[in-house]
């Protein structure tokens, strides 16, 4: 009997090629004619006369070189276009751009879902330069809405649409960040120092004084370009007299003045509260609001945000339950891309988890064949390591539980639509309101649910136990009904606790 070769020697290889060269000369065994008769003629015809045998790949060449592998697998979408390849979390470079795209610091190269307003802010600018007439605006909107980047954005595009105008000059611009002045009225000295750099102010008059003096004057008009001015956080000029941020509009109004004012702040109302005597002369600023993002923004941004990176990082179901989290909760951008930056710290963690496990199991001695160690290295990484759903709720739980959310979700049903009906009560603009008017919307709510509500006095019972657990906020008052009733914690708590349920999710929508 001969000894046994190995089928990956050449000596085996070429005794093999010998053999069936034998076979196809001599015919072998088998009479010509059976052979014919057992071969289609068409596949004979294509077929090679000489049968060699399959080379065996090691297991690690046959998973690399299979083109169902996850390496070598080509993902198309439905319209033929290469999808991006899953991404590789234990590559540092490639962890440190994700987290990078998604920080909050990282000004995206576009602006989207913000474009009205943007057109809103920069026909506005066009106007005053073109017209060389001064003018008030303010931006006011919840936060993380967009409104100072597209008010950098806005100030770009003034400047580069001017240089591109015969005739006109591009207007000097001072932006600036009122949380940084040391003194609110730091920001006349900064003005005047725009138009006067080389001079400083001589005598007892103030900066704000000689800005008046200058825009009362006609040798500003012709001496001086216009400038554009960006006050972010503007409500911190509010001061118990009002008098600094008054000043601050009131400068538009001159005849001569060559200012354009852009306010920024949260507050929606500030105008109308703050300065009432700009309304009575007719020179109440335009109002541009900024709302909170939707779903479809919120989800718009973060995957315009991710077209830099040539990876898939997260799956598409992550980002959709990230973005309706969010936009249900407040519509903050920033606090859906702190969602998505926690999402992918949870990811790395599991990550690291896992491999001190496959590490300390190594290390007690349990055998791990090559196959199994290649699968754990290779399909984990294409299939697994992208951010999914269940990481991104993790991530939406750590941002918005609190102890609140905890408590208003194990309160009973009547107590939680109390809650609901004084969030959509104070929507309206009203901070308090009284326990009658608050159980009138309570009656409401109860009657679209179909759910029978209490009495006024079971009502007034379970407003004191609301009060109790640092909920509400109750006044005094002889008569129950009379008493005034205030929210003491965030409506964006309450909507994010409640909003599992699709009573109170259709309520607070």
């Amino acid at each position: 009997m001969p000894a046994i070769a190995d089928r990956s020697s050449s000596p085996f290889k070429a005794m093999l090629t010998a053999k069936s060269c034998e076979l196809a000369g001599s015919g072998g065994c088998c009479p010509p004619q059976k052979r014919r008769l057992r071969s289609d003629t068409a596949a004979a015809a294509k077929e090679s006369p000489v049968s060699t045998p399959m080379k065996l790949k090691s297991p690690r060449r046959r998973l690399d070189s299979s083109p169902s592998s996850p390496a070598n697998r080509v993902k198309k979408d439905p319209s033929g276009k290469t999808l991006k390849k899953c991404w590789n979390p234990r590559d540092v470079e490639q962890i440190r751009a994700v987290k990078e795209a998604v920080h909050v610091s990282t000004a995206p190269s576009t602006v989207v879902c913000r474009e009205d307003e943007q057109k809103r802010v920069l026909d506005f600018c066009k106007a005053c330069v073109q017209q060389e007439k001064a003018g008030s605006l303010y931006v006011c909107g919840c936060p993380g809405t967009g409104k100072s980047l597209s008010m950098e954005l806005v100030k770009q595009q003034v400047i580069d649409w001017a240089k591109m105008q015969e005739g006109l000059q591009p207007p000097e611009v001072l932006a600036m960040n009122c949380t940084s002045l040391a003194n609110t009225s730091v920001i006349f000295s900064k003005i005047l120092g725009m138009h006067q750099p080389k001079k400083k102010s001589i005598g007892s008059a103030s900066p704000l004084q000689h800005l008046q003096n200058l825009y009362s004057s006609k040798q500003a008009q012709s001496s001086s370009k216009m400038m554009l001015i960006i006050a972010d956080e503007l409500d911190y000029l509010i001061t118990r007299d009002r008098a600094v941020l008054h000043d601050l509009f009131m400068l538009t109004t001159f005849p001569f003045s060559r200012c354009i004012l852009i306010g920024i702040a949260n507050s929606i109302d500030l105008a109308d509260r703050f300065l009432p005597r700009l309304q009575s002369l007719n020179c109440k600023p335009m109002v541009v609001t900024f709302r909170a993002y939707s779903k479809d923004q919120i989800l718009s941004i973060l995957q315009e945000r991710l077209l830099v990176l040539p990876y898939i990082v997260f799956h598409q179901q992550a980002l959709e339950l990230c973005a309706r989290k969010v936009a249900a909760a407040s519509g903050d951008m920033r606090k859906a891309l702190s969602v998505c930056r926690s999402a992918v710290e949870i990811l790395e963690a599991e990550l690291r988890e896992s491999a001190s496990n496959t590490g300390l199991t190594s290390a007690e001695g349990d055998f791990v064949s090559p196959q199994t160690a290649l699968a754990h290295e290779v399909f984990p990484s294409q299939e697994n390591n992208t951010v999914r759903i269940d990481h991104m709720a993790l991530a939406l739980s750590k941002t918005f539980r609190s102890p609140i959310v905890d408590t208003i979700q194990s309160l009973p049903q009547h107590q939680q639509i109390i809650l609901c009906s004084a969030v959509k009560y104070f929507r309206g603009g009203k901070k308090d309101t009284t326990v009658g008017e608050l159980n009138k919307s309570y009656i409401d709510i109860c009657k679209s649910a179909l759910i029978p509500p209490v009495g006024i006095l079971e009502f007034s019972s379970m407003c004191r136990v609301l009060n109790d657990q640092g909920l509400f906020k109750l006044g005094q008052s002889r008569d129950d009904k009379f008493k005034r009733v205030t929210l003491k914690v965030d409506e964006a708590d309450i909507s994010f606790a409640l909003q599992g349920v699709r009573l109170f999710r259709n309520c607070l929508q």
